[in-house]
């Protein structure tokens, strides 16, 4: 009860004299007796408090931990499901009308024709495009130039085709302007180039793309090189060189850094040959090494075998494609199909082609491994 408040029940109290005589008891007087009076008067405001005033209220109980109400829960974005997914690459493709007049008589989508929609149905196919695809530029002089139609583009876009390597002994047949024509050609198909650029850090970069749940690299590489001009620096357009390990393993294990998967097409070996060199097979090894989960081989003009390293498949070379019928060995060809699964594994086989008619190549076998 606290001691500095007047008490409820004595707020108001009448103001009136003290009896010197309480219930006949002898008359207190002078000091000692108005003390003793104020003491008796004290213990019964004392004793009435006690008597009428009503108990205190329970103390309240003691607070727990604040709770905060839950904030609202977003739900954590996933990345989507990786699938199985289907990876087609071929050998040379050229789109020079003059080089194969059957492609100016029968239409572009002619090119594509005896292939039953292979590469509409996959996930991702890659070409090697043997030819500048431009109008502009001045002939270089060599033994064979080539010049592929800008217009030939959409229709090997219908058909699929989704990636061209231009990196190979072609694409500066006319000089630096149709290369730079090139690239500008390919992107407005809906195609993206690879290989090469206007400076050598273009020329290295790859393609990325996104299938079936993954992010995808391409790289494209030349190795066979006519003149060294022909490659890029970084001052110069031209293309990646398929001949520098070195920066060729940099360019792959870039590419692993930022993607799911790496894979290279390059222009390499030796004409005529069935085998790949013992270089290549170096380069191929290091490239897996790096990173790369699968290479497209191209420019012998001979179908050679499938190989593999570390689990990841190399085409070693898969001749010629889009290209004339010259002999019974070169219009034996194929396409090389890579499987990914999605535990991220990689398998693969050569589905079985042929030049049935100039410039038009045909499975002659199964569409899957």
């Amino acid at each position: 009860m606290n001691v500095l408040r007047p008490k409820p029940h004595l707020r108001g109290w009448p103001a009136r004299r003290i009896p010197r005589r309480a219930r006949g008891g002898p008359i207190l007087s002078g000091v000692r007796g108005r003390w003793l009076v104020a003491a008796v008067l004290v213990g019964a405001a004392l004793a009435a408090c006690s008597a009428q005033a009503p108990p205190p209220p329970p103390p309240a109980p003691t607070a727990g931990p604040t709770v905060e109400p839950a904030a609202e829960t977003l739900p954590t974005p996933t990345a989507p499901a990786r699938q199985r997914i289907v990876v087609h690459g071929t050998g040379d493709v050229s789109l020079d009308p003059g080089y194969i007049p059957a492609l100016r008589a029968n239409g572009y989508a002619h090119a594509w024709s005896g292939l039953d929609g292979l590469f509409a149905e996959d996930d991702l196919t890659i070409v090697n495009l043997e030819c500048p695809v431009s109008t502009r530029g001045t002939i270089v002089p060599k033994t064979f130039n080539f010049r592929c139609d800008p217009a030939a583009l959409p229709a090997a876009r219908e058909a699929g085709v989704d990636v061209v390597n231009l990196a190979n002994n072609h694409v500066l047949d006319y000089g630096p302007d149709a290369l730079l024509d090139s690239i500008t050609h390919a992107r407005a198909a809906g195609i993206a180039p690879v290989g090469v650029g206007p400076d050598l850090a273009a020329a290295s970069a790859p393609a990325f793309l996104t299938r079936g749940g993954w992010r995808i690299a391409v790289l494209g590489f030349g190795g066979v090189v006519p003149a060294p001009d022909w490659l890029a620096t970084s001052r110069s357009p031209g293309m990646a060189s398929g001949d520098d390990t070195a920066r060729m393993v940099a360019a792959v294990r870039a590419a692993a850094a930022t993607a799911d998967l790496v894979f290279v097409t390059i222009h390499w070996g030796a004409e005529l040959e069935t085998v790949p060199q013992p270089d290549d097979v170096a380069r191929a090894e290091a490239m897996i090494e790096a990173g790369a989960d699968g290479i497209f081989g191209h420019h012998a003009h001979r179908l050679q075998p499938l190989g593999t390293h570390e689990g990841r498949p190399i085409a070693w070379g898969l001749g010629n494609f889009v290209w004339p019928m010259l002999s019974e060995e070169s219009s034996r060809t194929a396409v090389a199909q890579f499987v990914v699964e999605p535990d991220g594994s990689v398998h693969g086989c050569l589905l079985p082609a042929r030049i049935t008619a100039p410039g038009r190549p045909e499975l002659t076998g199964g569409r899957t491994c």
